[in-house]
């Protein structure tokens, strides 16, 4: 096959689909034609030929995608005024918790935060498609195991959880660092503070100056790539 006809297929098909595009999909485009190296290839090509654009080519857990340059979004957003969903400092620190050690039980997350966690506020993580539970702990009362999604890493452009901030280089021992790191992860993610909501579970600085040496201190999260874009 021509390459540079493949090239633009490849373009045509990513710039038009309604969702990231996995090796695999990108190879039924050419009826098994081109070979994985083949695609990676094309696609390294197309990131090059972008890299004058507002629109760059990443890939992410579920596939590859376009998508605009974080220095667009300043003058996108003013096409589309609305703002975007605003996560408490409770969410994010138990959103960072599951993110960084999972899988986790609830009972972990309020041992590490110290303080009781809401499950409205779960709730809210699983609706908005961030976490889910993926199996039960063999314990007294079987508690669910909480872990991220995909879709979790597609949000904030990432390709895998290993593209997470390291832990130990994330500077002062505080929970709210862990929140840091998954809201900076990338600069699409829709994570944006509100207030501190006491009435959420909100660590008092003293609980928050100790939960990232807990955290530190839990087994190591296995990155085996569950999510593989392939």
């Amino acid at each position: 096959m021509n390459l540079a006809h493949a090239l633009r297929i490849l373009e045509t098909a990513l710039l038009c689909g309604h969702q990231a595009l996995s090796v695999r999909d990108m190879a039924t485009l050419f009826q098994d034609a081109l070979g994985e190296e083949d695609i990676l290839t094309l696609l390294a090509q197309l990131q090059t030929e972008w890299e004058a654009k507002g629109i760059e080519l990443v890939q992410v857990a579920s596939g590859w995608r376009f998508q605009s340059r974080p220095q667009m979004r300043e003058y996108l957003d003013r096409l589309h005024p609305e703002k975007p969903p605003r996560y408490t400092r409770a969410t994010l620190e138990t959103l960072a918790i599951i993110a960084y050690r999972q899988p986790v039980t609830r009972g972990d997350m309020e041992d590490i935060r110290g303080v009781t966690i809401n499950s409205l506020l779960l709730k809210q993580l699983e609706d908005r498609g961030w976490v889910e539970v993926i199996g039960h702990r063999e314990a007294p009362g079987r508690p669910a195991l909480f872990a991220t999604t995909k879709q979790f890493l597609d949000d904030l452009g990432l390709s895998s959880l290993g593209d997470l901030p390291p832990l130990e280089a994330m500077g002062q021992a505080n929970v709210q660092m862990l929140a840091d790191a998954v809201a900076g992860a990338s600069p699409h993610a829709e994570l944006l503070l509100a207030a501190p909501d006491t009435a959420s579970g909100d660590a008092d600085p003293a609980t928050a100056e100790l939960a990232l040496s807990a955290v530190q201190e839990m087994p190591e999260p296995d990155f085996a790539d569950p999510a593989s874009p392939v």
